[in-house]
C-alpha cells in the first residue's frame, strides 16, 4: 500500500505539471513568501508587511501583519484574522489572501500555528483542535492592540483546516463580527472517518494504534508521526483523491516552503478523532460566508457545515465555478473571484 494512512495526507494545491504552473522559492523573497505577487519590499502607498512575534500561553508565535496602502496609524481600519491550512504556513495561501485583503483596505494578520512553522512549541507538529482554536483567539488578542485596528470591526477568514477551526473559534468569540471560510476542511471528521468517509470501518483499529503511540510517547519519549512522506510526482498521481494529489503537488513542489510540513504527531489523533468542526456550530450567530470550489472533492464538508449553521445571519455558500480545492489557493481567476466576494462580505459586515 503506497500510503498507510490516507487520512494523514495533506490538503491543498494543484496538479501543476504544466509549464504554466506557478512556482516560487522561499529563498527568492526577503520575507520567504511563496505566492504570486508577494511583497518583496515595503513601499509608500502600497500594502506593507510587518513580521511580528508575540507570546501565546508561553509559546512564541510568528506572524505577518499586512497594512493597507496609505496606512495611517491615526485612522481605524476593519481587520481580518486569517487562519492557515493544516500543514501550511503564513507564507503560502494564508499570506496571499491576507495581502490581497489588505490591498482592499483591511489590516490583516496571518500567523503560524503553535508547534508549527516558525512558531515555537515542542514536540514539533502537534496538531490538536484546542491549540489551533487558541491560535485564532491569540491572533485576535494581538491584532486588537495593533495601531490602527478598529476592535469593533474584526472578522475571521479560515482556509482549509483553518476554516474548520475558525468556525469553532467564532462560536464563542464574538469579537469576530463576521466569519468566512475558504475550502473548509473538517479535520476531525476526516481524521475520524477518513477522506470522503472512506475509512469508517477502521476507526477502532486506528484509535488503538494511536493509543499505543501515546503510550510510547509517555513511557520513553518516542514521538511517532503521521504523514510527511516524500513522494515523487509519479507516486502522487496514483493517489485516489484529487485533494491529496493536488495538495502534495502544491506543498511539495509549486509552493514549497521549508517551514511547511504535512506530518503531525500521531498522538494528536486522540484529540482530533473525537472533535468535529460542526460541534456547536449553532452558536454562530454572526454573518457567515463559506467559499468553495464547485469541483472540489472536499465540497461536502462546506455543504454540511453550512446546513448545520442554522443561526448564522445572512449566510451564503458561494461556489467558485470550475475550481478544485487547491485551485482556490493560487489560480488567479479563482483567487480574484474569492477576494472580490470576501471584500464585499467583510465591508458589508464589519
Amino acid at each position: 500500500m503506497l500510503i498507510k494512512h490516507l487520512s494523514a495526507l495533506l490538503f491543498s494545491s494543484t496538479l501543476a505539471f504544466s509549464q504554466t504552473a506557478f512556482s516560487a522559492s522561499a529563498d527568492d523573497n526577503p520575507y520567504t513568501l511563496v505566492y504570486k505577487g508577494a511583497i518583496t519590499e515595503n513601499l509608500p502607498n502600497e500594502v506593507n508587511i510587518h513580521p511580528v512575534t508575540y507570546d501565546l500561553h508561553g509559546i512564541k508565535i510568528a506572524a505577518n501583519v499586512y497594512t493597507p496602502p496609505g496606512f495611517d496609524v491615526k485612522k481605524r481600519y476593519p481587520t481580518v484574522v486569517v487562519a492557515h491550512p493544516n500543514g501550511g504556513v503564513k507564507e503560502q495561501v494564508a499570506g496571499l489572501y491576507a495581502q490581497r485583503l489588505a490591498k482592499q483596505g483591511f489590516i490583516t494578520i496571518a500567523a503560524d500555528a503553535a508547534y508549527q512553522g516558525a512558531s515555537g512549541g515542542e514536540p514539533r507538529y502537534i496538531d490538536v483542535p484546542a491549540n489551533r482554536i487558541s491560535d485564532i483567539h491569540g491572533m485576535a488578542d494581538f491584532i486588537s492592540a495593533f495601531n490602527g485596528v478598529d476592535t469593533g470591526k474584526i472578522g475571521v477568514l479560515g482556509i482549509c483546516g483553518g476554516g474548520g477551526y475558525s468556525l469553532a473559534a467564532a462560536q464563542t468569540d464574538k469579537r469576530f463580527q463576521s466569519v468566512a471560510t475558504l475550502s473548509m476542511f473538517n479535520s476531525g471528521r476526516v481524521r475520524r472517518n477518513g477522506y470522503i468517509d472512506s475509512q469508517i470501518d477502521t476507526i477502532q483499529s486506528r484509535l488503538a494504534d494511536t493509543s499505543e503511540a501515546k503510550k510510547h510517547e509517555i513511557e520513553d519519549g518516542t514521538v511517532e508521526y503521521v504523514g510527511g512522506q516524500s513522494l515523487t510526482r509519479e507516486e502522487i498521481a496514483k493517489l485516489p483523491f484529487e485533494l491529496y494529489r493536488e495538495g502534495l503537488e502544491y506543498y511539495g513542489f509549486t509552493h514549497k516552503h521549508p517551514n511547511s510540513q504535512s506530518k503531525y504527531t500521531k498522538s494528536s489523533l486522540l484529540e482530533l478523532m473525537r472533535w468535529d468542526a460542526t460541534d456547536h456550530i449553532d452558536l454562530i450567530n454572526q454573518p457567515l460566508l463559506m467559499i468553495a470550489g464547485s469541483e472540489a472533492d472536499s465540497l461536502y464538508m462546506s455543504e454540511n457545515a453550512f446546513k448545520l449553521a442554522v443561526n448564522a445571519k445572512d449566510k451564503d455558500l458561494y461556489l467558485l465555478k470550475g475550481a478544485t480545492h487547491i485551485d482556490t489557493y493560487w489560480k488567479t481567476e479563482y483567487v480574484d473571484d474569492a477576494v472580490s466576494k470576501l471584500d464585499a462580505f467583510f465591508k458589508d459586515t464589519l
